[in-house]
Order: C-alpha cells, then structure tokens, then sequence
C-alpha cells in the first residue's frame, strides 16, 4: 500500500465474548459493541458518518438478516451504510476505502455472527466448488485435514507443530498431552480445530483531524491488501499459500519489525503455512489472545485479529503489528492489516 493514502488510525475497539450458543438476536451482539464504542469516544450516533458491517445471511438461514443488525447500530436517524457478506475484516477495508474520499471522517466496522444457528460443516461446504466438489459434502474442516496431511507428507510440518498451535489456545496445555489425544478428522485432532461460536467486534475508524479531537491512543492503519487463489482445490499448493504471501508484500509487512501478529487459524496447521507466507520466524508471538482456537466468533474472528493487535499497540505492549484475516477453504483468500502505534 502506498504511504500517499490518507491516515486513518483505529481510535476505539469493542469486542464481545465468544459464546457457544447466544441467547439473544444477533442485534444485541452488535448493539453491545456498538454501545461500547460510543461511550469510549463520546460519540453521539448521528457523529458517525459510516457504517459498514460483515456477516453472513446464510449463516443462519435468514434472507437480508443484516438489515435487523442495524437495529443493534441505532437506525434512526436514518444511517449511511454498507454490507459486505464477509467476515467483518473486509467491512474493515471497504471502511478504509470509504474514508480515502475525504468527505467523511469517521467510520464504525462491525463483524457479527451466530454460528449457533445453524451446523457449520454443512453450510460452509456450500462455498466449495458448485459442480466438483460441493457435491461430494467436502465440508472446511475434512479440508483442513486434507491440508494438513499434505504438510505432513512433505516434510513442511510435524503433528508436534500443530499441538503446539493449539497448545497457545488451551491454557496449562502441552504439546506431549495434546499429541495423546484420539484424532478427530485424521490427522486433527478436536483441539485442532475452532469450534464455531457467536459473538461480534467492531471499532471506530477516523481520519484526519477528527483523529485528533477523539480521545483514547490512536492506532494507525499504514498497510493493508487482500488476495484470493483458484477455488479449484486442485489447482492449488495447500502446503503454500501465494495469496497471503502477497498480500503481505501489498500491506508492507517486511518494511519494518513486526513486534506481534494476530492470525486467523482456525485450524492449527493453517499456523504453518501462514507463518511462512508472512515471513514471520519464531521470534515474532503470534496469536498470544489464543486466537481463533481459543474463540471463533464466526464472521468477526478476523475483524476480532485487528482489534486484539489495536488494543496490544495502545496499551503499549507492542508499536507495529500484523493482523491476518481468511475466508473460504484453506486459506483461499487472504487479507493483510498493518497496524502501528505513534511515532
């Protein structure tokens, strides 16, 4: 990305638990964040001269349900916003876009979901190839496994690196125990795997000199780019993942220190292959919130990846950051975020 863009930081972050089942309509998953961030920054509903959401309709099985989540943003008076039916990293970026016109200063992103509503492996195989492979069932996590294997079969990992993915997620876990466990899809094991949730994250962006006038420690946003590959599994190397490694070139990831990186591996051998794509050695902590095996808040767990590398930087726990966002099976598409605190 270009240093020529307009500035835009991350001024506010909300974030909401991941729950197994929610008892609640999703508008009250985006209502408590949005509440949130209105009272960290003062603003007043009608100050927010955006909105943007992701989620995803067929999540659970309502056509348009992202028009009742705007009950949970405040519709009246009546707002400017925009859908993307992603998870909410790609609100993130339209958002960004948004604010490049320079006729508004100020954006709210929401990612949302509730996984409960529906069995996971059934509607996430609907995102597979419609004649080749939707067919057959071919659901994300027997993928994953296929993915996983190829890595084991080509030397580029062990079932000891994917323990010691999960290992972060499972507090008081070791590698020796979680590699005694039974498999679960062959050669995953259950802790492998993120178990779908509900819950939502949002945050507030803001360019310009309404940076500025905001309070709280503004994060800037000085890289981000998003790739996608072939969905002809086929056709792809699962044991790489070009687009991701491209994206971090578009977001400028190698054009300084990144002191923490905050990935969406949903599961565990994803770690491996994106901490070889993003260049990131062992030195670099990578999921240290225990990431999306920890929580996975379906269609907000990568917009969830920004806000816990925004919140590190203002806390001054870290001054440059990655965060990783995917969608589709294996990896198939990518999105990069580089976020840093002041100079």
């Amino acid at each position: 990305m270009s240093h020529d863009f307009r500035p835009v930081a991350v001024v506010a972050t909300a974030l909401t638990p991941a729950y197994a089942s929610f008892a609640g309509p999703e508008a009250a998953l985006v209502m408590t964040c949005v509440n949130e961030l209105l009272e960290t920054t003062g603003l007043r509903r009608e100050e927010v001269e955006f909105t943007i959401a992701g989620s995803c309709d067929y999540l659970g099985g309502t056509p348009f349900s992202f028009v009742m989540n705007l009950e949970g943003v405040g519709a009246w008076p009546p707002v400017y916003e925009s859908h993307v039916e992603m998870d909410g990293a790609w609100a993130l970026f339209e958002a960004w876009l948004r604010l490049q016109c320079g006729d508004v200063d100020t954006a709210l992103v929401v990612g949302s979901g509730r996984a409960s509503a529906g069995r996971q492996r059934e509607v996430f195989a609907l995102q597979t190839d419609p004649y080749t492979m939707t067919p057959l069932g071919t659901d994300p996590v027997s993928l994953a496994g296929i993915q996983a294997r190829a890595l084991l079969d080509s030397g580029r990992a062990t079932e000891a690196d994917f323990a010691a993915a999960a290992a972060r997620a499972l507090p008081g876990a070791s590698v020796e125990e979680l590699l005694k466990a039974d498999y679960w899809c062959d050669p995953l094991r259950a802790h492998d795997v993120a178990a779908p949730a509900d819950g939502a994250a949002a945050l507030i962006l803001a360019a310009g000199d309404r940076v500025r006038e905001l309070p709280g420690t503004p994060v800037w946003i000085t890289g981000m780019d998003h790739r996608i590959e072939s969905h002809h599994l086929g056709l792809r190397d699962l044991t790489s993942s070009p687009s991701a490694a491209r994206a971090a070139r578009g977001a400028g990831v190698h054009e300084g220190p990144v002191d923490v990186a905050e990935l969406m591996v949903v599961h565990s051998p994803e770690e491996v292959v994106l901490r070889a794509a993003l260049g990131l050695d062992e030195a670099v902590p990578v999921n240290p919130s225990g990431g999306p095996l920890a929580g996975n808040p379906v269609m907000a767990t990568g917009l969830a990846r920004v806000v816990e590398v925004a919140r590190r930087i203002a806390a001054g726990d870290a001054r440059r950051g990655l965060a990783h966002a995917s969608s589709g099976p294996c990896l198939q598409q990518n999105l990069v975020a580089v976020l840093e605190g002041e100079h």
